[in-house]
């Protein structure tokens, strides 16, 4: 009996598919084959992609170090650059002396101890004469009444850094004031030296002192601000006054007895001579002016940072 056809359209009866074989795999195992190579000659991306001379430019180094033309660039430019220098050394040592410059940094700890101590307590000391070997001043590591110019550089580091930190504890601090208070110090060493050479070559004033000695000595005033600026911070401002009259105290007797053996060493043959009387005087002058014109820079460069 056939079954009548209500629209329904006659369906095959579809295949199901093979189970997988034991042969079969889902992926090609491709660890053990090369990549194979197209027919243009192409490289796979992924692959070959090792160093070569050509993509690293050893070729190019090679032949630039060969090349003579290279060479001969190299060596002019080295020889240029040492032209230059030599240039600039001697532009250098026009106005100051190299090998100068390293006599006054020539120095050790015994030395700063022994110098430090001598600017803060100098009455105790007794020997101040200048010692040579063969007409020329030993080391100040080698002697310690030698000016140098390392404890004056410290010291000026130190005295800003101090500055700032003062300033700093009394809600002061900016970085104009700062690099005010640095160049007012920096500035008043200048014109102190340039005084004394002024001095000096007016009234024909003949001593060993020269340009680095007078810098070392105007320096040495920092080591006393230093000490007054320490006593103003910790006492306050009584303790800032005794600090300033202590420092004050020790460097004009510094000053005095250190400039005595450059600026006054032949005063009695001096005062021998017919004539010659008004030298001697001169030269005292201008060593009590020294020493008298340091507590006021002391002063005038601290009494603001102290409140």
């Amino acid at each position: 009996m056939e079954l009548p056809h209500h629209g329904y359209r006659a369906t095959k009866p579809r295949a199901r598919a093979a189970p997988p074989t034991a042969d079969s795999v889902l992926f090609d195992d491709t660890s053990s084959a090369a990549p194979a190579m197209n027919s243009q000659a192409y490289y796979t991306p992924g692959y070959n992609m090792g160093p070569t001379n050509d993509m690293h430019g050893g070729t190019g180094v090679d032949n630039l170090f060969t090349d003579p033309m290279a060479n001969a660039a190299i060596m002019y430019g080295s020889s240029l650059a040492s032209q230059g220098k030599d240039m600039v050394n001697k532009e250098i040592s026009r106005y100051m002396s190299v090998n100068k410059l390293k006599y006054f940094f020539a120095v050790d700890t015994r030395y700063v101890l022994k110098k430090l101590m001598i600017l803060m307590f100098p009455y105790t000391h007794q020997d101040w004469e200048v010692r040579y070997h063969r007409d020329t001043p030993l080391t100040p590591r080698q002697d310690v009444n030698a000016p140098d110019l390392y404890i004056p550089t410290m010291a000026f580091i130190t005295y800003i850094l101090l500055a700032g930190m003062a300033l700093g504890i009394q809600q002061r601090f900016s970085p104009e004031v700062l690099g005010l208070c640095a160049s007012t110090a920096l500035v008043w060493v200048i014109i102190e030296v340039l005084v004394m050479l002024f001095s000096l070559y007016l009234l024909t004033v003949h001593s060993d002192l020269s340009t680095f000695d007078l810098i070392a000595y105007s320096g040495y005033k920092y080591v006393g601000m230093i000490f007054t600026m320490l006593c103003g911070l910790v006492f306050g401002s009584d303790g800032y006054f005794v600090g300033l009259a202590w420092s004050s105290c020790a460097l004009m007797f510094f000053i005095v007895r250190s400039l005595k053996m450059k600026i006054l060493p032949s005063l009695s043959s001096d005062s021998m001579g017919t004539g010659s009387s008004a030298k001697p005087q001169f030269r005292l002058y201008i060593t009590v002016a020294a020493a008298v014109f340091q507590p006021v820079i002391i002063y005038w460069l601290t009494s603001h940072l102290i409140r």
